[in-house]
């Protein structure tokens, strides 16, 4: 890619670019602007204002930094406002030499010309799975490399399951697992606590449903997408769920389960922490598919990315900075910091022999998929918002998940 075709911004990248204008970021190595001063400074932006200057990640970046002979000048970002900078740095010609960003954004950075792709940078992809490294290609190119993922499963209470009879094992597919919350209920239990809100989590977290049930984000009033929503409208009906998933973020569903009050809670490797604070004894259990096997769940986690600069000299540090984050044995120490999932099986291998409890997160992020995958590109954020408004109605009552699910459909269209 040349870098003036680079920098020819979409007019949808350009609206956001205006909108970008507001925002702050937070920094942990001086001005939020792009280039350093001179050719001996390369800089880094990433979606970790959590992490200071004196953090493991930062002295990771600096580290890697003097391997490739430069100083690091690092800009960390709330990941709100990353996406929007990036565009507007793009069209001031003054993008970091690697860019951080949450996987979904990446499709837009590409499309909106500001990204280089793996064959222009020279970065290597080739131990990476297949289906985590698909949520940053586009019309058939790959746009960087993962630093990790995180997924979606099921955390069960294995109290609760004891006191209503439910073996574990039993769980396999929607039938068992509905079976499994009918128990929990008589047993005078509650079933199972998800997000439903109207925003991207309540899609994240319907996703695994509808791909389990064989349903594609290009046909959502499918037959397959509508048992899907009907499994969740028939759970709140009998009783299986609480009505408080229709407002539950993932924050809110989880501190439901953390109560010890519920059988099952769908959420991410993020909780684990919280988990082990809870002093729960619980389990993990990949998300089942309509008829077994494990659901494709969405990925999250961020990739590591190369924008396109006027001067393209500047490539070659640059990858070697991104082949340095992504080495396994950094990964090893990113990801267990993250609480990801590495992106390769080498890394997922020493994770789970590390920490046996990490098995089903490896087994559910092996079967996930990224949310721009199968090509959709920046067609995703509007059929996301189709597909929570379609979860809302149903759940809420005022629509049948097919009828909601028939206006989605003609919405996106």
């Amino acid at each position: 890619m040349n870098a003036s075709t680079g920098r020819r911004l979409t007019a949808a990248a350009l609206t956001v670019v205006a909108l970008a204008t507001g925002t702050t970021a937070c920094s942990s190595g001086g001005s939020s602007s792009a280039k350093g001063e001179g050719d001996g400074t390369y800089t880094i932006w990433d979606p970790y204002p959590q992490f200071a200057k004196d953090s493991a990640w930062a002295k990771l970046l600096d580290g890697c930094g003097t391997k490739a002979g430069v100083k690091i000048k690092r800009t960390a970002f709330d990941t709100s406002d990353l996406a929007n900078k990036t565009l507007l740095a793009a069209q001031q010609d003054n993008s970091p030499d690697v860019l951080i960003v949450d996987n979904p954004v990446v499709s837009t950075l590409a499309e909106a010309g500001v990204l280089t792709t793996t064959a222009d940078n020279k970065v290597d992809t080739s131990k990476v799975d297949p289906n985590l490294l698909a949520a940053g290609q586009s019309g058939g190119k790959t746009y960087g490399t993962p630093v990790g993922a995180n997924t979606l499963a099921l955390y069960y209470n294995k109290k609760v399951l004891k006191v209503a009879g439910v073996d574990i094992a039993s769980v396999k597919d929607w039938k068992s697992l509905t079976a499994a919350l009918e128990k929990v209920k008589k047993a005078g239990k509650k079933g199972i606590t998800f997000s439903a809100i109207g925003t991207e989590e309540g899609s994240f977290q319907f996703l695994p449903w509808l791909w389990g049930s064989g349903a594609k984000l290009t046909q959502l009033d499918s037959a397959q997408g509508e048992s899907a929503l009907s499994l969740w409208s028939d759970w709140l009906k009998q009783g299986y769920a609480p009505n408080s998933v229709i407002n539950n973020t993932q924050t809110t569903s989880w501190q439901e389960f953390a109560t010890g009050d519920y059988a099952f809670a769908e959420n991410g490797t993020w909780q684990l922490g919280n988990a082990e604070k809870a002093k729960l004894d619980y389990g993990v259990l990949p998300i089942p598919g309509v008829d077994g096997g494990n659901a494709s769940a969405p990925t999250g986690g961020e990739f590591v990315t190369v924008p396109v600069q006027g001067d393209t000299g500047r490539y070659a540090t640059a990858r070697k900075i991104v082949s340095c984050l992504t080495s396994d044995t950094n990964l090893y120490d990113t990801d267990t910091t993250l609480s990801y999932v590495a992106p390769t099986s080498a890394v997922q291998a020493k994770q789970v022999a590390a920490n046996a409890e990490l098995k089903p997160w490896v087994e559910a992020v092996k079967a996930a998929k990224g949310r721009t995958s199968d090509d959709l590109g920046t067609k995703y954020p509007k059929i996301s918002e189709q597909l929570w408004k379609a979860v809302q109605s149903a759940l809420s009552g005022s629509k049948s998940p097919k009828d909601a699910l028939t206006s989605a459909q003609a919405a996106v269209k």
